[in-house]
């Protein structure tokens, strides 16, 4: 029902930035919000940073002055403006979206298929 298109990972060295973004498409009635989350190898998936339709933001402690999460509404896209990115960033990085559907005018939960992020000398 709904795709989330993510683009921007790599390899940078420490300090570098990146730019990760995500574009959600299909039967879209309302993004409710937009954000990421990352999972480097064994450890858990947790959230990165989330903008909500309001435009409120909410970061993890860790990439707080770091990262920047932004959004294009009309284009229900996301942004993530990764800054002095360093190696304990290295993680796979998943968008997602809380969308109500065209559907049942409920909302659900969509993950992009991931993005690999490896910040490395």
């Amino acid at each position: 029902q709904v795709h989330l298109a993510e683009s921007g990972g790599g390899l940078v060295q420490p300090g570098g930035s990146l730019r990760l973004s995500c574009a959600a498409s299909g039967s879209i009635f309302r993004v409710n919000a937009m954000g990421w989350y990352r999972q480097a190898p064994g450890k858990e998936r947790e959230l990165v940073a989330v903008m909500f339709s309001g435009g409120m933001t909410e970061y993890a402690d860790s990439v707080k002055g770091r990262f920047t999460i932004s959004g294009e509404n009309a284009k229900n896209t996301v942004y993530l403006q990764m800054n002095s990115l360093k190696p304990e960033d290295t993680a796979v990085y998943y968008c997602n979206a809380r969308v109500v559907v065209t559907t049942d005018y409920n909302e659900h939960a969509y993950w992009g298929p991931g993005t690999q992020v490896t910040v490395s000398s």
